[in-house]
């Protein structure tokens, strides 16, 4: 191999290494037997959730995963792979991509990364169960408001049981 290529590989070692440190999440899939209009569709779905999909070679993910940490991937990036990284939302990547895999039969999720630590397919298929950010952020204000709510349909019991007694 001439420098040149070594020095191009090595620069996308160290890119995929960067974006493998900064995502929130990363999501591995297998590709094989997707259709052009099946992959133009999911790239447009991870598109619209700020996730971005790409086809890197097996060899420079496993260096990069090495470099990054990540210890337990080299298992996965065997065979056609697609990388989605999210840097925003953890969930995204995993939902949109468990969603596609149930109409898409030949899409296959491989594995991942959540908050930097290496998640089996398991763990990424639970992750996709979960509600989105805004879904949990949701969930969150519900809880924090029914005492406050609670308190208030207690004065107004009491404020109505007075006015009966006067």
């Amino acid at each position: 191999m001439s420098e040149a290529s070594i020095a191009k590989k090595a620069q996308e070692v160290e890119v995929v290494t960067a974006k493998l440190k900064e995502a929130a999440s990363v999501v591995v899939v297998d590709y094989r037997g997707l259709t052009v209009d099946e992959v133009t569709e999911l790239r447009k779905q991870l598109r619209e959730a700020n996730v971005e999909m790409k086809v890197i070679k097996n060899g420079i993910l496993r260096r990069a995963a090495e470099a990054a940490g990540l210890e337990g991937m080299g298992d996965v990036f065997v065979g056609p792979t697609a990388v989605a990284f999210s840097n925003d939302d953890v969930v995204a990547p995993a939902k949109i991509m468990n969603d596609f895999a149930k109409e898409a039969k030949a899409l296959e999720i491989k594995g991942g990364i959540v908050e930097g630590n290496v998640s089996s397919v398991e763990e990424i298929v639970a992750l996709a169960k979960l509600p989105n950010r805004e879904g949990l952020l949701s969930m969150l204000l519900s809880v924090l408001q029914a005492p406050v709510r609670n308190v208030a349909y207690a004065v107004k019991a009491v404020s109505e049981s007075k006015e009966e007694v006067a």
